[in-house]
């Protein structure tokens, strides 16, 4: 999952990061090995819906976000899976189908003049995690866990600043959306759906999420549909994490923005285990964050001795 493993680590002043997201993309510049971003660039995707107007849209996307911050040595994307992250290939087909079979790095590569090793990927949830760990609610965290909620839930798991996904505690591919549970899988449960769901059920009207969470509190069934949301996290959390033991455990993704609705009941769930959830300190730039951090130490996030002492002089520096 964190990407491609045997692409060589490319040190450099500067470089693209990207998050490709659910309805639309983010690009920034990192300016350095302490991780700053410049100007934040985020647009829907386009219209026309083909493999080169995506390539199309990334690129202009990019020249947008570096214009005046001089040349940048390449770029780094978080992707959404299916996706193989060596080749830069597309696998999705629920998701932006139109890029199936797709080769990004070489489109990309190609409108910004690069060679293909200058463009990489990782998965979106590893970015997200790599973000926190890198400078945000997981900084230095031995043993740390990504959760992003939106659409469905996404998961990533770290030991020593490493992106793993496999190893004690580590479920399969470090992911918990499909693991069985209550007669399901996770995902039917702590999902967006699940809680547009569980408020149809109660009131008969179908509601987009954002739209359940600003009735609260002040909607009963609004805060209903949250607190099951809520139970089932925790308890998800319970069964998938207690063996892995975090120390670290990072709420983001869209969902998150409406943690006073479940977070308390959530954690309700998991009191006398040893973590305590907390949201992202990042928020929708963890996964930027993420992917520099990626760029700069390789896919799986490792860092070296002098990239750690720049991450830790600019945090010291924010406190």
């Amino acid at each position: 999952m964190p990407g491609n493993s045997e692409m060589p680590v490319l040190v450099c002043d500067a470089a693209l990061v990207y998050d490709v997201g659910g309805s639309h993309v983010s690009a920034a510049v990192c300016l350095d090995s302490s991780y700053r971003l410049g100007a934040v660039v985020r647009a829907p995707y386009p219209a026309t819906q083909s493999g080169d107007a995506f390539a199309d849209f990334l690129h202009v996307l990019g020249l947008e976000a570096s214009t005046g911050l001089g040349t940048v040595s390449g770029a780094e994307l978080g992707m959404p899976g299916p996706f193989d992250f060596s080749a830069g290939v597309s696998l999705m087909r629920h998701k932006l189908p139109y890029l199936y079979g797709v080769s990004l790095r070489e489109h990309l590569a190609q409108r910004f003049g690069w060679q293909g090793g200058q463009v990489r990927f990782l998965h979106d949830s590893a970015a997200f995690l790599l973000g926190e760990i890198g400078a945000g609610a997981a900084f230095h965290a031995r043993r740390a866990v990504g959760i992003t909620l939106g659409t469905g839930i996404g998961s990533a798991f770290a030991v020593d600043g490493r992106v793993v996904t496999e190893g004690e505690g580590v479920p399969p591919g470090g992911e918990i959306w499909n693991l069985s549970y209550e007669g399901g899988i996770v995902e039917d449960f702590v999902s967006a759906r699940a809680i547009q769901r569980n408020y149809k059920q109660r009131t008969g009207m179908t509601a987009e999420v954002d739209a359940i969470a600003s009735a609260a509190p002040a909607n009963s069934d609004s805060v209903a549909a949250f607190a099951a949301f809520g139970r089932h996290l925790g308890r998800a959390l319970r069964m998938t994490l207690s063996a892995f033991a975090p120390d670290a455990v990072v709420i983001g993704g869209g969902i998150a923005r409406s943690s006073f609705l479940f977070l308390p009941v959530a954690q309700s769930q998991l009191d006398e285990l040893s973590f305590r959830l907390q949201i992202s300190a990042l928020k929708d730039n963890a996964p930027l964050v993420g992917a520099a951090v990626a760029w700069f130490n390789g896919p799986d996030g490792a860092m070296d001795p002098s990239a750690q002492a720049a991450a830790d002089a600019a945090h010291a520096d924010a406190l």
